[in-house]
C-alpha cells in the first residue's frame, strides 16, 4: 500500500513489544509510503513519528485537528495545553515532570510483606525475593508480558494460592483486574458506583467525568468508560492496598495523566497505598514513587525484585531493555535516546540509563 493506518497498535503490549512495533510501523515510510498512527503511549508515539497533529475537543461532541506540527513541538504543545498560532486553550494546565531523579521515598509504617514467594502455574514458575510495601507510597510495576506481574498481584490480592513462602495479609485489598469484566451488563453505573458517589464525588466522580455515564449500562460502556469506571470502583473501597492492573487500557493521554493524578492523590489522602501493573513508561514514570522490576523468560520463569528507588528500578528494567531515557528541556518528559547517538552512549558509558 501507499498509506498504512494504524490505530492504537501498542495496546496490551509490554514496553520491548511496543519498540519492536514502533520500529516496524517507523521502517514502513518511505519517499512512495506514508503512514498514520493513533496511539496513546507518548513514548512510544515519539519515538516512531517525525510529525503530529493535536486534537482537542469534547467527548461525544466535537473535536478539532491542528495543523502537523514536528513531533518534539507538538508533543510539547500538547503537554503545555495551549496552541498559540490558535491562540486556543484546551487545558487549564500544563503537564510538567520532574528535572531529576525522585528521592528515595521516606518509608512509612510496612502496610505487607513477603518473603521467598514460590507459585508454579502448569509450566511456568514465579519466584519472589523478600519485599514490601509501605503506606502512603505509589509502586509501579514493570516487566514483559508472560513473566507473572498479574500472577503475583492475585497472590497479594488473595485471588491465587501461593506455593511456598509468606505473605502478611493482615490488610484490606481492592483489586481492579487487568482484563474488565461485563458479568452485569444490565447494571446501571450508578448502582455500581454507589459508595464513589457517596463518599468520593470531588475526588473520583468530577475528574474522572464519569457523571454523564451513571444512568448507563455496564454493558452499553466503551472500553475506556468501562475502565474509567473500574478505577473509581477499586479506589472507592475500604481497604489499605490497592492493586491496579493495566489502569491506562484503553483510555487516551488525556485520560491517563488524570487517573495517574487521582490515584496519588487519593493514596496520600487515604493514607494507604497502590501497586500500579502498566506499560505506559511515562503514565508509570508520572505516577510511581517506587518500582518493582520482573525479570525472566515469558511463559517460562519470573522472578519479582524490589520494590526500590525509581532510579534504581528504572536504570535495572532500562539496562536489560537496551535502551536509554533522557529529558525534554521545556517540560522533563521522557524521550528514548536514538540508538548510538552520543546522548545514548553517554548515558550508558555513565550507567545513567533513566534520568541524567
Amino acid at each position: 500500500a501507499n498509506l498504512y493506518i494504524f490505530d492504537e497498535p501498542t495496546s496490551y503490549l509490554d514496553i520491548k513489544q511496543r519498540i519492536k512495533v514502533s520500529k516496524f510501523i517507523r521502517n514502513l515510510a518511505d519517499h512512495n509510503t506514508a503512514v498514520l498512527v493513533v496511539e496513546h503511549d507518548l513514548i512510544i508515539l515519539d519515538y516512531m513519528t517525525d510529525a503530529v497533529h493535536i486534537m482537542y475537543g469534547k467527548e461525544s461532541a466535537y473535536g478539532v485537528v491542528s495543523t502537523p506540527k514536528a513531533t518534539r513541538a507538538g508533543m510539547n504543545v500538547y503537554l503545555s495545553g495551549y496552541l498559540r498560532e490558535e491562540n486556543m486553550r484546551f487545558r487549564d494546565y500544563p503537564i510538567t515532570f520532574s528535572a531529576s531523579p525522585p528521592a528515595q521515598v521516606h518509608k512509612g509504617t510496612s502496610l505487607i510483606s513477603w518473603g521467598n514467594l514460590t507459585k508454579k502455574l502448569g509450566s511456568f514458575n514465579l519466584t519472589a525475593e523478600s519485599g514490601g510495601i509501605s503506606t502512603q507510597n505509589v509502586t509501579g510495576i514493570l516487566g514483559e508480558n508472560g513473566i507473572g506481574k498479574t500472577s503475583f498481584v492475585k497472590i497479594l490480592a488473595g485471588v491465587i494460592e501461593k506455593d511456598a513462602g509468606t505473605v502478611d495479609s493482615a490488610v484490606r485489598v481492592a483489586y481492579k483486574p487487568q482484563y474488565l469484566s461485563r458479568e452485569e451488563p444490565d447494571l446501571l453505573v450508578i448502582t455500581f458506583l454507589h459508595d464513589a458517589i457517596t463518599k468520593y464525588e470531588v475526588q473520583l466522580i468530577r475528574p474522572l467525568d464519569l457523571k454523564p455515564l451513571l444512568l448507563q449500562k455496564l454493558g452499553e460502556l466503551s472500553g475506556g468508560q468501562l475502565q474509567r469506571v473500574a478505577v473509581a470502583r477499586c479506589l472507592s473501597q475500604d481497604a489499605d492496598l490497592y492493586l491496579l492492573d493495566e489502569p491506562s487500557a484503553y483510555l487516551d493521554v488525556e485520560q491517563r495523566l488524570i487517573v495517574s493524578k487521582v490515584i496519588r492523590d487519593l493514596m496520600t489522602e487515604k493514607g494507604t497505598s497502590a501497586l500500579v501493573v502498566d506499560h505506559d513508561l511515562l503514565f508509570t514514570d508520572y505516577l510511581s514513587q517506587s518500582l518493582i522490576v520482573f525479570e525472566g523468560v515469558p511463559a517460562v520463569s519470573g522472578s519479582v525484585h524490589g520494590p526500590m528507588s525509581m532510579e534504581a528500578g528504572m536504570n535495572r528494567f532500562l539496562r536489560k531493555l537496551g535502551i536509554t531515557l533522557r529529558r525534554d528541556k521545556e517540560n522533563h518528559r521522557p524521550r528514548i535516546n536514538k540508538p548510538d547517538s552520543v546522548k545514548d552512549r553517554e548515558q550508558r558509558e555513565k550507567g545513567k540509563w533513566y534520568y541524567t
